[in-house]
């Protein structure tokens, strides 16, 4: 699954897929990535579900673990 980039660069369209298959690409519950992205669990599920989608500081900050973890993301609209 991939993120995609917004055409402007601040950030990507994470949707649920992305979410869960970056986590996965870390190796990480979804406890630990909550706790490295300071968030809580519930909103990690919450995003991987689809009930929420991550934006903001959130999605920002996705990309940026994203790219330093070597998780493929293709740019274009969310």
């Amino acid at each position: 699954m991939r993120a995609r980039r917004t055409s402007d660069g601040r950030g990507a369209g994470w949707d649920a897929g992305s979410v869960r298959g970056l986590r996965h690409h870390m190796q990480l519950t979804q406890a630990q990535l909550a706790d490295a992205l300071g968030v809580r669990q519930q909103t990690v599920s919450e995003w991987e579900t689809g009930m929420y989608r991550p934006r903001g500081a959130s999605g920002r900050l996705l990309t940026i673990v994203a790219e330093r973890a070597g998780f493929a993301y293709e740019a274009g609209e969310p």
